[in-house]
Order: C-alpha cells, then structure tokens, then sequence
C-alpha cells in the first residue's frame, strides 16, 4: 500500500477547502450509505476508488462553495426526498459546469448526459418542484440531508447575531436523518401530549418543541427527553477570526427618537448663550459627529473643476519659505556658492544663481468645510436649483482643490433636531482621502431637520482644533445664514451664532463663511456673521477670482485679534 493510498479521505481536504471556500473535514460514510455532507464534513462512500471519492468531493464542495446547501433553500427540501434528489440533479450539474470554467478537473466530473440546463440555485429548486422531466443524478452525486444542513454552521462559517447572541428558533431545531423514510410507524403517541392537540394549545411551535422535550417522539433511538436540542456553548479565542465582527447592538431612544439623545451615545456638549439673560446656558447642546457610511453610487463623485479657484488659492501663503539658488535675493547661499566655485575652477560657467530669497508660500493649512444639510437650504432659484445643491456643489470643488494643493481638509455637514440632537456627520475626516466614495456620499447627501448653527460651529470647530494639525486652521462655513430650531429662532438664534463665531476666533481659529445660491439679506447675515468673514453669491464660479483675499482676510483677522489679546 502506497502512502498515497494510506492516507484515506483526508487527502481531499485542501482540494474541498479551496472549492467550499471554507474550512470543511472529509471523512468516510458508514459502510453501505452514499456521500453526503453534513455540518462537520463531506462524508465520502466507504470502500470506494480514489477516482469515485474524488468526483463525490468535488461535487459536495461545489455545492457548498456555490449556496446550492443555503438554510432558506434546504428547509424547502425537509421530508421531500424525491425533490431533494431532482434539485441535487440540476445543482450538481450546474455546479460542476461552472467549476469545470475555471478547474480542468471538474470538466472530468462532469456526467455524460449533459451539462447544467439551470442558472441559479432558485431555479433548480423550482424545476424540482415542478413536474418537468428530471435526469436521476449519478450515483456519485451522493445523497442530500437537508435536515442536517438547515442550520449549517460548521468550523469557518460567519456567525450570525442570533449565534453571537446564543439565540435560535423552535421552528429550526433539526428534523433526524430517517425523516426522508416517512415512516411513522417507528413514533409512538404519547397520551400526555394528547393535551396539547386542543385549540387552547395549536400553536405549531410551541406542540413541536414540547414533543422534542417530553421525548414523544421523531427520534426512534434511545436518546433523553430533550436529545434533539441542540447544545450552543461560548468558547474564549486568543486572537479573532477572519470573519469576527462586532455584535449589533439595538440603539434604546430616550428622547422622541433622536440619535444624539440614545442611551451609550453621549456626544459632545457645548454651551449656548441667552442673549435675553445675558448669560451662556451651560451643557446646553448634545453635539455628534459620526462617520456618514451610507451606501453611495460611485458613478455619481463627479466633481465640478474650478481652473479660476485653483489658481487663487495655489497664491495663499501663510509661512516664510526660503527659496535656495536664487539670482537676487536677501542673503548669499553658501552651498550654491561652494557649488559655482567647484564648476569655475573646473572650466564650466554656470549662471550665477548664489542668493536665498524669503517668500510667504509655506501654507501649513488646515481647512474644515461645513456644510449646511438642515431643511432651510430647499428652496431654489429660477433654475430650480436648490440652495443646498448649489453649496454642496461649492463644497466638493473647494475641498477636491484644497486636497490636490497639499492642504488638510474635512467635510461635515450638520443639521439638528432640537438642542439634544446636533448631528455632523462626517463625509471626509482629516485622515482620509477625498476619494470617489466621499464624493458620492456628498454629492448624494439629502437636507432635512433644522438648523442650530451655534452648536454646530462650536463642535466643529473642536473637532478642527484637535484634529488638523496645522498651525493655520480655518472653518469654512456653507450656510443660507438662516439659524433656526425648537426654541431657537429670531435675536436668539442670531446672537447665539455670532456669540459662537467670536469663541472660536478666540480660540485660534478663522472663520469664513459664504452664502452660495441663497437670497440672503445683508443685515441679516451681518448680524448672525459678526465680523467674521463672509461673503455671498449666485454661484462659487463668481466667488473664485476673488477667494483668496477671502482666505487670507479670514486669516489676517484672527492674526489681528491674537495681537490685540
């Protein structure tokens, strides 16, 4: 006997793991019985050439590998054996025709009489219902159990949240192996359970479980009351899976439904101030950012190309920056000198480029966008262009020409549902790249709930503080300057707004804020924007040629208001 031939079934162990995709065992089937799988491994026919075993595993790991075994579809199978071995036909054939694409060995396989006639799985089940002409499988096909495949859950599966959470259903503990035999002549009727057989009791779940309980029995063997439950169990890992995720967990709301006021979920909170009692209003406002992980369409992260903003804002400069190799400037460059002393006495005459020059081009800046998301930027202009897509458009452009200058951006958006629900969700952190899907997610994201903008600068703004990592920092405002909310509304709303821009301002941070698409009206913006930076227009294209004085203003005020502090 070759080593080979003593290995047994186990020699097809990587070949099944590869096909199945996961971690599957091979063994051998009690003597007399076809191959089958079940949740711990492909079971080979006992006795059989290497040959035959090897066509049973690649047809049983097919089947796994394609879904062909799917809880949803073997509990369609459960006590219908003559269906079972029809859709065992057509997956098995189409199962192989598809490996046999990509694996000479399966096109071996595949039977005589012909290949798949079937696309899916679904399909298959439906023909096997039916009462079209089906070919008997081949006697290496093996056999399905589908009572044993039902709740496949087998070494390298994903766990699901009922497995995570120790749950299962009553209706999906397992029917025994000789289900298929239908014969009912092995159960005995228990006079206990007659009980249960009046309407007070009918309930289907409820019978089944107490049946399995009390021992009735479907099991014909010597098993307890209770054996066909099925025992769960929690075990410690030392290190996660490839498959480990974290629980799903139910948010709890505590106030109407909002978010920001969940139980676990804190946020940030950030003062408010009443300008009719001359004070701040401490903790007032529940401030949350959190990532915007919506799905998004790829095909829509276009981003408009501004050539006019690009060049104003490739002009800003915020740092001295020597310039070495210069032909005038302030000082002598001592390594361009040594470097023009060197090719003289070496016969060549270069240009004598041997000065330093100090220009204001190092920008060591840190911009966060925040757009307004809220419901107030619906309304739209006579080209039906809504306010809010006129922004959110202005936004994509800005940070697309900030990334591509070398400056570190973020996008946020906000909006509020009341003073304990102030949401910025993030669409572009300062760590990441403004890539095709934040580009989507920003193009596609909707306006809704209301505006509390004085929250939404403070949290912010923290979030710039903390985050940019840039000794210039400067919080771009999109806004219809419009703040409202419950109980936030009129002179109290606008104090509180230009209460919030003057705290930031004193914290190092500029502000600019422009109004893009809006008919906003110039005293009130005046009085919500203070003496922050802020400009308005029809369209970003007539703001461009002028953006950087808007960016450098923005930055030579705070400068202005450090000195004076």
């Amino acid at each position: 006997m070759t080593e080979t031939e003593s290995a047994g079934p186990e020699r097809f162990r990587l070949l099944a793991n590869y096909i199945a995709g996961r971690s599957i065992n091979i063994a051998e089937a009690p003597a007399g019985s076809l191959a089958y799988i079940n949740t711990d491994a492909i079971l080979v026919s006992r006795g059989s050439s290497v040959d035959e075993q090897r066509r049973e595993v690649l047809v049983q790991s097919a089947l796994l590998g394609a879904g062909s075994l799917d809880a949803r579809l073997m509990k369609v199978l459960r006590a219908r054996p003559a269906v079972a071995r029809r859709y065992l036909s057509l997956e098995g054939r189409r199962v192989l025709s598809d490996l046999a694409e990509r694996m000479p060995i399966a096109a071996t396989a595949l039977p005589e009489d012909g290949k798949s006639s079937t696309a899916t799985a679904d399909e298959s089940l439906e023909i096997a219902k039916g009462n079209a002409e089906v070919a008997e499988p081949p006697a290496w096909f093996g056999i399905l159990k589908p009572s044993q495949l039902v709740s496949l859950s087998g070494p390298g599966t994903k766990a699901t949240d009922k497995d995570m959470r120790l749950e299962f259903d009553l209706s999906d503990l397992p029917e025994t192996e000789d289900e298929d035999e239908d014969d009912q002549s092995k159960f005995s009727e228990s006079k206990i359970l007659k009980l249960f057989d009046n309407p007070l009791f009918s309930n289907k779940t409820m019978a089944d479980f107490l049946r399995k309980l009390m021992g009735t029995s479907r099991t014909p063997g010597e098993e307890a009351a209770g054996g066909e439950l099925q025992i769960r169990s929690v075990r410690r890992s030392a290190k996660a899976g490839p498959d480990a995720r974290p629980l799903a967990t139910p948010i709890h709301f505590t106030d109407d439904g909002k978010p920001a006021a969940a139980l676990g979920i804190h946020g940030a909170l950030h003062p408010e101030w009443d300008t009719f009692n001359n004070c701040y209003k401490e903790d007032w406002c529940r401030v949350l950012d959190f990532p915007l992980a919506v799905p998004a369409d790829v095909a829509d992260a276009g981003v408009i190309h501004d050539e006019v903003l690009r060049r104003r804002l490739s002009r800003v400069g915020l740092g001295p920056k020597v310039l070495r190799s210069r032909a005038d400037g302030d000082d002598l460059d001592i390594e361009a000198l040594i470097d023009l002393f060197v090719d003289l006495r070496s016969g060549f005459s270069p240009p004598e480029h041997i000065y330093t020059e100090r220009r204001k081009l190092a920008r060591n800046l840190g911009v966060l966008i925040l757009l307004d998301a809220s419901g107030s930027v619906t309304e739209a202009d006579g080209d039906g262009l809504a306010v809010h897509e006129h922004q959110r458009r202005a936004a994509a452009t800005i940070a697309a020409t900030l990334e591509e200058l070398g400056d570190r951006v973020a996008v946020y958006a906000f909006r509020s549902e009341g003073r304990r629900a102030v949401h910025l969700p993030a669409i572009k952190t300062f760590g990441q790249r403004f890539g095709a899907l934040g580009r989507a997610r920003l193009n596609q994201l909707q306006p809704s709930g209301y505006t509390r903008l004085g929250a939404a600068i403070r949290g912010a703004a923290e979030i710039l503080k903390t985050e940019a990592g840039t000794p210039n920092r400067l919080l771009l405002v999109l806004s219809d300057g419009y703040p409202y909310d419950q109980g936030y509304e009129g002179k109290y709303a606008e104090a509180d707004t230009h209460r919030a821009f003057e705290e930031v301002r004193a914290d190092g941070v500029a502000v600019l804020c422009l109004s893009i698409g809006a008919t906003a009206d110039t005293d009130a913006l005046a009085r919500v924007f203070g003496s922050a930076s802020h400009a308005s227009a029809e369209k970003l294209s007539d703001l461009s040629p002028r953006m950087d004085e808007l960016f450098l203003s923005s930055l030579k005020e705070l400068a202005v208001s450090k000195s004076r502090g």
